[in-house]
């Protein structure tokens, strides 16, 4: 059995740990600058712009960086699954975009329109245009919720219907109509998209908590839990589907695979799923949309994109290690958008930032670069209140633990939980700041 005390000193040595390994690891940085007047672009704010953009500032002395992203909020999309079961307030996951973002970087708070790799130019929705030396696209990526047919954001919190990834407003509202199923019961609908998506533990995060909250509440009986989805396995990951699979049957969870959802009848409480043996239709109390995602407009219509595979995503055509673009080599992807295996998450993108920053100097610098990604992924999977599986795996689906001998990845555990709860807030903003 382990020991509760040994484990509690465990966590705070493991947190006190990464604190100094990220005051190390900026101080290093700042000593070793590289002067260039090289303009540099970067495409969007969010984890991997914002963590990019502080990294460089400290790394390279006289470059031009300008960050272009219209958002004024940055939202810790890791904290929406928190706020759609109740367990944090919608603006937990809400800060300024500004309040992250380095001074010496230039702010263009406009959407980017256009991409020309061949004259390197930006261009904005506003018209300006920007001459760019080097490029890094981090946009995120866009939810697709018109690919479902009778689905509008504006029925999120009425009628069962949630949709915890449109932002923190609707993860909230999700958490209205979720918390309505866990007190009445009936028949719960959780699904995910047939795309590659970001976080593809959250659809079952949100299954496993809606669950737990309403067996809590003394209502197990009275809930009907069902999770639909359009791939043959639970996880993407053998050994981890195995074990989610494990867990549902535990649970009285029930599995349809290769159920895609293409339409939902809000009024008559029905969804309808495309499947190999035709169209299947369920009746439902509580459903959880999740879109199909893709590749932003601009990015797709640049020539950036993949040609041979995930063609109606357009995910950006990069080596997997480097991130790289294979036909323009002053361009780099980072986070969702990359066109690579794994690593649509928070975690990736803090091992993704410092293989792009290391490139994008080794080019200014006229050297090789050194560092490589390995699909390096991570997902806190919660299973129930206060109980979690810290999974992280590579582009082999390898499990890679970060505290082998501490933290077992497929065992439902406290300190899971707090380091999902807890410390990878603290994590996430030391990133940001290019700290982690």
């Amino acid at each position: 059995m382990t020991n509760p005390i040994a484990t509690r000193r465990q966590f705070l040595g493991l947190a006190a740990g990464g604190a100094a390994a990220a005051t190390l690891t900026s101080t290093q940085e700042a000593q070793a600058q590289t002067k260039t007047s090289a303009r540099i672009v970067i495409i969007g704010a969010g984890a991997g712009g914002t963590a990019l953009a502080n990294r460089l500032v400290r790394r390279l002395d006289g470059a031009q960086i300008t960050v272009i992203d219209p958002r004024a909020e940055h939202l810790y999309q890791p904290g929406l699954s928190l706020v759609a079961s109740g367990l944090k307030p919608a603006d937990y996951v809400v800060s300024k975009t500004t309040d992250w973002l380095p001074s010496g970087v230039t702010l263009i708070a406009e959407k980017a329109a256009a991409i020309d790799p061949i004259a390197k130019t930006v261009s904005t929705e506003g018209g300006q245009t920007l001459g760019y030396d080097f490029l890094v696209v981090a946009p995120g990526l866009v939810l697709d919720h018109d690919a479902i047919e009778g689905f509008s954001l504006d029925m999120v919190g009425q009628n069962g219907i949630g949709a915890l990834y449109a932002g923190p407003d609707y993860a909230a509202r999700t958490w209205q109509a979720a918390a309505k199923f866990t007190e009445e019961g009936g028949f719960g609908l959780f699904t995910r998209p047939e795309t590659e998506m970001k976080c593809a533990g959250a659809p079952l995060k949100h299954t496993f908590l809606i669950d737990d909250i309403a067996k809590r509440a003394g209502n197990g009986g009275k809930i009907d839990v069902h999770y639909a989805a359009p791939q043959s396995s639970l996880f993407g990951v053998p050994i981890v589907a195995e074990k989610v699979r494990m867990l549902f049957k535990d649970r009285g969870i029930s599995s349809h695979y290769q159920h895609t959802l293409k339409a939902i009848d809000a009024g008559a409480k029905r969804a309808t799923f495309e499947t190999p043996d035709g169209v299947a239709e369920m009746d439902y109390d509580y459903i959880h949309v999740i879109p199909p995602q893709r590749a932003p407009e601009v990015i797709r219509q640049s020539g950036l994109s993949w040609a041979d595979k995930w063609t109606d995503q357009g995910w950006v055509e990069c080596d997997k290690a480097s991130l790289r673009h294979l036909r323009y080599p002053d361009i780099w992807a980072l986070g969702d958008v990359a066109g690579v295996p794994k690593g649509k998450t928070a975690a990736s993108v803090k091992w993704q930032v410092p293989v792009v920053e290391d490139g994008l100097v080794a080019a200014i610098e006229g050297k090789e670069p050194t560092q490589t990604y390995n699909g390096y992924t991570s997902c806190p999977m919660i299973t129930r209140v206060g109980r979690a599986m810290l999974v992280e795996f590579d582009y082999n689906n390898d499990l890679v633990p970060s505290f082998p001998g501490v933290i077992a990845p497929l065992e439902e555990l406290w300190i899971s939980w707090l380091m999902k709860e807890v410390a990878l807030k603290a994590t996430y903003n030391a990133m940001l700041r290019g700290r982690a």
